[in-house]
């Protein structure tokens, strides 16, 4: 190229500066991150505007470019599969951290099996398996090497499980009925309701899984479960009547409450603590 020639043009840059532009007057925080996730996604302009239409639509970005990061993994997430969020990462962590190299996991209602994924790569000489209701979700989990079992719960753990689980960990939908139009309008619209409904106090579902847990963990064994900081309280009394005496509160990159880890001993009340 001699003197006088134009400067040549990056156009990658230019196509993502525009991509981000767009996202950012449409809401989205992390524009620029986005826009370069939508430009290696799409293989051409068509496909890139289509996806970038519909992310402006408030379609999860995960379900648009196939996966996600989580806990430093990356996750695939189908269209219509809860989209995990990093904020239940401490919970797969911790969940990790208290599970025996060769101990035995369950993760209930897995969704894209993002927490029994994370488990199992940090503790790969143990035995990991989930349960996941939806058929599109249990696919989704199986792509990410999950052991899934499909059914409601714990209902399709085989009976042999039974007293000798080291940890059980769920991330159940606990929004509150009454508050699921505080949620971001994207996320009402898109990602689906049984995962984000929780019922009338939004602990429907994580109340009946802790009457459940008391067949399978083990005495001495864990309990994991998310919820909103201000169900943590309730909560505890839930897991003292099913026999777990000590609770750590589970908190997340932000330093807030996003859950709890129980311990099931039937000795003496609940004891807090904090776990990152």
């Amino acid at each position: 190229m001699g003197p006088g020639d134009p400067t040549p043009v990056n156009r990658a840059a230019v196509t993502r500066t525009a991509v981000t532009r767009l996202l950012a007057a449409a809401g989205c925080v992390a524009a620029d991150e986005e826009a370069a996730e939508l430009v290696a996604a799409a293989p051409d302009h068509d496909a890139l505007d289509a996806l970038v239409a519909r992310r402006v639509s408030g379609e999860p970005l995960a379900w648009l470019v196939g996966s996600t990061r989580f806990c430093d993994l990356d996750i695939a997430v189908d269209p219509g599969v809860y989209v995990p969020r990093w904020q239940s990462e401490a919970l797969a962590r911790r969940a990790a951290d208290l599970l025996p190299p060769r101990g035995t996991a369950v993760d209930v209602a897995t969704g894209s099996g993002a927490l029994a994924a994370v488990i199992a790569h940090r503790r790969p000489g143990a035995r990991v398996l989930a349960t996941e209701v939806d058929p599109v979700a249990v696919a989704c989990a199986r792509r990410n090497g999950v052991d899934v079992h499909e059914g409601r719960l714990d209902d399709p753990l085989p009976g042999t499980l039974a007293g000798t689980v080291d940890v059980l960990c769920a991330v159940l939908p606990y929004v509150p009925t009454g508050a699921l139009h505080l949620l971001p309008r994207d996320v009402v619209a898109f990602e689906p309701l049984h995962a984000l409904d929780g019922g009338g106090d939004g602990l429907a579902l994580v109340g009946e899984l802790v009457t459940r847990s008391a067949r399978w963990v083990r005495p001495g064994g864990w309990l994991l479960l998310e919820v909103g900081s201000d169900q943590i309280g309730p909560l505890t009394g839930l897991l003292q009547a099913a026999g777990y005496g000590s609770v750590e509160v589970v908190v997340d990159g932000d330093d807030d409450p996003r859950g709890v880890a129980a311990r099931r001993d039937r000795t003496g009340g609940a004891v807090y603590a904090s776990s990152r």
